[in-house]
């Protein structure tokens, strides 16, 4: 008892310390408070002393009432309900799942957890984004950049890697004791934050509208190239490269009935294993044609005109911001997600890297938007098949996360939802429910059919939502939601990134724009 009354002096103590220190911040950061970047955050920090205050008296009542159940029935399951109790403030997600209803009922499949996924399988996850298909675009880049083609591989996997890191810092506030707590569960509740409390919802739709843009055009990418290496492996087959991506779209309707991110992990472990069997494959050939190479043609000068859709193509091939506040959420072990960050893009860095600038080499001038087409017709059609097979498996990933986007903003959003929800009480798919992932892949063939311009959609895309979600929006939340705690540096790597990303975005979105009407107006062929 004597513990617990000097706990609660010492937690009041506290609270009055800190709110003396609140008067004196407010005067010092006023011209900050005008701009926006103090006012949510100092809302924010009455919120949580306030939460705090209460979660502590409520966290020492829990443990009074175990201590008496204790007495009185034995061990019993204390040490469970403290868990339990205090699960929120568990960072590594280690606390035991709530698996019982409310009301006390049993558990169902709304009421479980989902299958928590280990630092491996997000690193996998991970991997599938940021060296997928759209590293077979790379030595296109090199053709219209040279070497600053190669450097702004490196640079983007540098950017892309920081600004991954300081967008899941925004899902995160330290409560009064200094510990953080995680009170964002994804890159819309993030925009909300920003644009609260003027705006409420302003920054979630952007953010929404951003998300489904990228994740299906990511989607319509892979039935892209799927009907273009299909039909390049067999070109003397009656079959046009539009009927083979409706085929490729038939073994895509599967994807339909995913229900949670570890059954993706599994399809994402065996993309990698693809993705490294084509390395070696088309690697192997290039370095079988080492005396040929054209170092001569690698050169500093740019292609002015091409050189921005280039960018667009780099950028898009480490777009993964999208998928990290999930990952990140369903990991068992939270803390560890730095040091995945870290391997992944690095070795993304080195493979891409040596990737684009060996198959240029083999090829030089003559490099194709898509690097497997320069390879002779047997080579090629192995290749092409494991590429095939890269491409199938790599699309569960953006597909799984636009249902999640559809679902979470246009059928769970509480009251504020258009439509009923997909799920039926036992957590069961509903048919319609069904049938509207069914018509996403359907509506993904479709686009695919009329825009079939692999390089020019991808630099399109990457232009657009790819250097918005990537470079512009993290550090411009970044900047907002957590001002008081930045260094100098990192004020200066934030702004940097946004200027550097904005300049990025606009050139390549005009000069995509300017291809894409260019290819169609004169009927160019791929």
């Amino acid at each position: 008892m004597a513990t617990l009354i000097r706990g609660k002096l010492s937690n009041k103590l506290t609270n009055a310390a800190n709110a003396v220190s609140n008067k004196s911040q407010a005067k010092v950061s006023g011209m900050f408070a005008r701009m926006g970047f103090q006012a949510a955050t100092d809302e924010e920090g009455l919120g949580f002393v306030a939460c705090d205050d209460l979660d502590y008296d409520h966290r020492q009542g829990m443990q009074m009432d175990i201590l008496t159940s204790d007495e009185v029935g034995g061990e019993g399951s204390g040490d469970g309900d403290a868990l339990e109790g205090d699960s929120h403030y568990q960072r590594d997600g280690t606390g035991p799942p709530n698996s019982a209803s409310k009301d006390g009922g049993p558990p169902n499949e709304l009421t479980e957890v989902k299958p928590k996924i280990t630092a491996w399988e997000a690193g996998w996850n991970v991997t599938n984004a940021i060296q997928g298909m759209f590293v077979l675009g790379l030595p296109y880049a090199i053709l219209h950049g040279g070497y600053l083609g190669l450097f702004l591989i490196i640079f983007a996997a540098v950017v892309c890697c920081y600004t991954g890191k300081i967008l899941i810092a925004c899902l995160y506030e330290e409560d009064e004791d200094g510990q953080l707590v995680r009170v964002r569960d994804s890159y819309v509740d993030i925009a909300n934050a920003c644009c609260a409390p003027r705006f409420p919802t302003l920054g979630g739709h952007i953010v929404n509208v951003a998300q489904i843009i990228e994740l299906v055009m990511t989607c319509i990418l892979y039935v892209v190239v799927s009907g273009n290496l299909m039909y390049n492996s067999f070109p003397n087959m009656p079959i046009s490269q539009k009927s083979w991506a409706i085929i490729a779209t038939v073994a895509l309707l599967p994807c339909a009935f995913l229900k949670n991110l570890k059954a993706v992990s599994k399809f994402s472990l065996l993309c990698t294993l693809a993705h490294f069997v084509i390395n070696v494959l088309v690697v192997a050939y290039c370095l079988s044609r080492a005396r040929d190479w054209a170092w001569d043609k690698v050169k500093f000068y740019i292609d002015v005109k091409k050189f921005p859709i280039s960018i667009g193509i780099i950028v898009f091939s480490y777009t993964s911001q999208i998928f990290l506040p999930s990952l990140e959420g369903n990991m068992q072990k939270p803390s560890e997600f730095h040091c995945m960050m870290k391997w992944t893009h690095i070795a993304a860095c080195i493979l891409k890297g040596l990737f684009a600038l060996v198959a240029y080499l083999t090829w030089a001038d003559e490099t194709k938007e898509v690097i497997t087409d320069n390879l002779p017709p047997g080579i090629r059609a192995v290749v092409n098949l494991f590429l095939v097979a890269k491409a199938l498996l790599s699309y569960p990933l953006p597909f799984f996360a636009a249902v999640e986007v559809f679902e979470k903003t246009f059928f769970q959003d509480g009251g504020r939802a258009f439509f009923p929800d997909c799920y039926g009480g036992d957590g069961r798919l509903k048919s319609w429910g069904l049938t509207l992932r069914c018509s996403l892949v359907v509506f993904t063939l479709l686009m695919a059919i009329y825009v079939p311009h692999f390089a020019l959609l991808m630099g399109l895309t990457g232009s657009l939502t790819g250097a918005g979600l990537c470079f512009l929006l993290p550090s411009i939340f970044h900047l907002k939601l957590l001002w008081r705690k930045l260094l100098w540096h990192q004020v200066f790597f934030d702004v940097s990134i946004f200027v550097i990303g904005g300049i990025c975005s606009i050139s390549g979105f005009i000069h995509s724009v300017e291809g894409l009407i260019e290819a169609f107006k004169y009927n160019i062929e791929e």
